[in-house]
């Protein structure tokens, strides 16, 4: 089938049409009440210049990779609004750091609409990072270089771990510096400006629910609730307050989905406020996030972050708990049962602990359940974070020992292995009797399983994978960007998009932390202005 450049699609329009709306184009910040969208123009750009296209969405989308620069590259900028886009700003609300906000919205992303796929799904198309809205406050709607790639790359990478995730299609420079203080320290300084193009069948977010229950829109709640079980829901039915329950059911066995996968691949979100959880329970916002590489449960990546540890890497699912509890507050409006929304919440723990449990036995080649697992599995974690192992480099390395480990005799040595290859602290110690003792349980486990050792390491090889995108890469790909070498940002993108294969000329990418990125401004940590 031939592909179509992108400003050639045929873009629909369902939120528009289904919703109400504000129809000023009137960009100036503001309270807007009664409505679930304000439409928007993008504000135009100097040089717009594609720097990276994700052929892996492309090819789902239908879509061409255009050239460096034109039509199809001025429309992913916002330059050009083509005739069937319809460009709005969503209203929403939130808790943010667990208190709340009030109105927040889509504050420097618009989407254009919708695209319908050649498998006939659709997907709705974002810039984030096209100009202000009326949901900007005091900010100017545009996006940096540094968050634009670290958005791009990540959201790519996650899926091809497995994770749910929204996509990204492009990464545009803009020709146009945009002034950001970092770290909040009053040393704003002129960054280049990047848009990315995300992708997902929607952006709607527990937050839209909650804003329009805080301010006694009914009406609205109960009509962006249809749209939203009408288009990504039809199996429910007809809308009734049971449906209405059963659908926050779902949201709450996606949400577990989700947050069961990063918390097996050592994913840290970073900033978990309400406004940024997707109702589909995608992964959505890629600010300051990053991978565990000392393997630290009260580990945050964001510095704005750091007097709480609110959204730390171990308290994620217990986050995202509570910020379904107040999802489901927003809908009592919609459904009076509070104790069918309660078991709702039910629903999430038991989806939690059951997909965890079961992608861990996949990391670890155990593809029978015994009732000793659960005591296996959950002593792991203490055994990492004493002796500060890399998440990755640790199971990925355990992969390959299952042929040493298969043998008693040869437990000591792959253990050593172990510690050498993913250890921040590699000397051997008391520090590491922890991680000992339960390798010895495990490899006395491992032996009990009925299929092969080839076939046990291919499993996990399969599960755990060589390549993540460390913050400290990411870091890397952006300064080279900065300079005009694309080199890097191409190369991690093609390793990311098949992190569980070898890539042995790309073998440092895989590699531990170095200790130069520990504390290096975006090669460790960030703020949520990342």
């Amino acid at each position: 089938m031939a592909q179509s450049q992108f400003d050639q699609l045929d873009f629909l329009n369902s939120f528009v049409a289904e919703l109400p709306g504000e129809e000023t184009a009137d960009a100036r910040p503001r309270q807007v009440p009664g409505v679930c969208y304000s439409r928007v123009q993008p504000t135009a750009v100097r040089e717009p210049r594609l720097l990276a296209w994700s052929d892996a969405l492309a090819a789902t989308l239908g879509v061409a990779r255009p050239p460096a620069a034109g039509r199809a590259v001025d429309a992913l900028a916002g330059n050009l609004v083509t005739a069937t886009m319809q460009p709005f700003a969503a209203r929403y609300g939130g808790h943010q750091f667990g208190s709340w906000a009030g109105q927040l919205g889509d504050g420097r992303a618009m989407s254009l609409g919708e695209v319908l796929a050649p498998d006939g799904r659709r997907w709705e198309i974002q810039l984030k990072g096209a100009g202000p809205t009326p949901y900007s406050r005091r900010a100017d709607g545009r996006a940096v270089l540094r968050s634009s790639v670290r958005e791009f790359l990540c959201s790519e990478a996650m899926h091809a771990l497995g994770v749910p995730t929204t996509r990204a299609l492009s990464l545009v420079s803009t020709g146009d510096a945009v002034v950001r203080d970092m770290f909040y320290d009053g040393n704003a300084q002129p960054e280049p400006g990047a848009i990315v193009a995300r992708v997902a069948p929607t952006f709607v977010r527990f937050g839209n629910f909650q804003l329009l229950t805080a301010t006694g829109e009914t009406d609205n709640l109960r009509t962006l609730a249809d749209y939203v079980i009408r288009h990504h829901h039809p199996e429910l039915g007809a809308p009734s307050a049971e449906g209405y329950r059963q659908w926050f059911a779902e949201v709450c066995r996606r949400t577990a989905v989700m947050v069961a996968h990063w918390m097996t691949v050592g994913f840290v979100h970073g900033v978990m406020n309400t406004d940024n959880m997707s109702i589909l329970g995608l992964t959505i916002d890629y600010g300051p996030y990053g991978w565990l590489e000392p393997y630290e449960p009260g580990w945050t990546p964001n510095t704005t972050d750091f007097s709480q540890h609110r959204y730390a890497f171990g308290q994620q699912p217990q986050v995202a708990l509570w910020n379904l509890a107040q999802l489901g507050r927003a809908l009592t409006p919609l459904v009076s049962d509070v104790a069918g929304l309660n078991e709702a919440l039910n629903t999430y723990r038991d989806t939690f602990l059951t997909t965890q449990h079961e992608l861990l036995r996949r990391k670890l080649g155990l593809s029978t359940g015994q009732a000793a697992d659960a005591a296996l599995l959950a002593d792991l974690p203490q055994g990492l974070t004493a002796s500060e192992m890399d998440m990755t480099v640790f199971f990925r390395r355990l992969s390959h020992l299952v042929p040493v480990l298969w043998e008693p005799a040869q437990e000591e040595a792959a253990f050593e292995e172990l510690v050498e290859s993913a250890s921040y602290l590699p000397e051997p110690g008391p520090v590491h009797a922890a991680l000992r003792t339960w390798l010895g349980r495990y490899a006395a486990r491992l032996r009990q399983e009925t299929a092969g050792v080839e076939a046990i390491r291919a499993g996990m090889l399969a599960a755990n994978p060589k390549y993540v995108l460390r913050n400290y890469l990411a870091q890397q790909a952006t300064e080279a960007a900065e300079a005009g070498d694309l080199t890097l940002l191409e190369t991690l993108l093609a390793v990311l998009q098949k992190p569980f294969d070898e890539h042995p000329a790309h073998e440092a990418l895989a590699a531990r932390r170095p200790e130069w990125a520990r504390d290096k401004p975006g090669a460790a940590t960030l703020s949520c202005s990342s």
